[in-house]
């Protein structure tokens, strides 16, 4: 499939936002962005006026060979570049049901992946080599050392860009598989991504805390939110609560505590914007599915200042 490319209005949008998405270092707050794979919250009045400065994006390895996961990546990057938000662009397995059996890609195949992303998407600078790799449904569970090759591969292909080591579920596993990337890395990473759910939503500061001991480089909170509602059978964290006024206080716990253990906590991806449906398998959405606003809201404006 021919390679195309946004509008040169739209790569220096991004190039500016991206500039402007760096946290100050006189600034005690994280960079706080919106982690959604959905391009229609760029078109929401409401997320415009909150003038976010970043967005995460989890992307299947192999997007490049599935026309609606690449339409819908790049409408997503579109909305991004008119509203000056600079992408964090996930890693994730493969969306085939029949690729995704076959288990992790190869290093090879990562790094054609990444090419073209790199030339698809130029202005992207920002990425995180894969999706909750110490979660035991992912293909790099048990394999650390296959984590540590894709985050080689992205240093290699993007120089110069923020590269996350992945995005660490807080499970038990958490730190001593990070620290087996690093020894298979032979050096610290510079920033490891985090998903603490259970302690926004437990309020406490068990996980965060642990990973912020256990490894040296820069911690960004890439999915982390406040639960209305949980359908699926497959999740197995255990939180004290449910419904808007648990995801707005647990919001308020992320701003008022979590947020502030650490000067490395450098920035927080709220999932996410808006729920699809009233059936959604997992929603800690701001605007409910039939678009009015939830209480939460209302302390993220109050966070940024709006």
């Amino acid at each position: 499939m021919r390679l195309r490319s946004l509008s040169v209005a739209a790569l220096a949008a991004l190039s500016l936002s991206a500039l402007a998405a760096l946290p100050s270092p006189a600034s005690a707050k994280p960079l706080i962005g919106i982690a959604d794979q959905k391009p229609d919250m760029f078109a929401d009045p409401r997320f415009v006026a909150l003038q976010l400065k970043t967005a995460r994006y989890f992307v299947p390895f192999d997007v490049s060979t599935n026309p609606f996961q690449l339409a819908r990546l790049d409408a997503w990057m579109a909305g991004a570049a008119r509203d000056g938000i600079a992408p964090l662009i996930t890693m994730e397995r493969s969306s085939n049901a029949r690729t995704r059996k076959k288990g992790a890609p190869s290093v090879a195949a990562y790094r054609k992946a990444v090419r073209y992303l790199r030339q698809r998407y130029p202005f992207v600078t920002a990425y995180s080599a894969w999706n909750e790799p110490n979660d035991g449904g992912q293909p790099t569970f048990r394999k650390p050392q296959l984590l540590a090759s894709y985050t080689k591969v992205l240093q290699q292909e993007c120089k110069g860009c923020k590269i996350l080591a992945g995005d660490l579920l807080d499970n038990p596993n958490m730190v001593s598989y990070a620290r087996q990337v690093e020894k298979a890395l032979k050096k610290p990473a510079k920033i490891w991504g985090l998903h603490s759910y259970s302690d926004a939503n437990n309020f406490r500061t068990t996980s965060t805390k642990k990973l912020l001991k256990g490894v040296k480089g820069k911690v960004w909170l890439t999915e982390v939110g406040g639960v209305v509602a949980r359908r699926s059978a497959f999740s197995k964290a255990t939180f004290k609560g449910k419904g808007e006024a648990h995801a707005a206080k647990a919001t308020s716990y992320l701003f008022k505590t979590i947020a502030k253990l650490s000067p490395r906590i450098e920035r927080m991806y709220l999932y996410h914007w808006n729920s699809a449906s009233p059936n959604d398998s997992w929603d800690s959405a701001f605007i409910g599915p039939d678009g009015r606003e939830r209480p939460a809201l209302a302390l993220l404006r109050k966070q940024l200042g709006r």
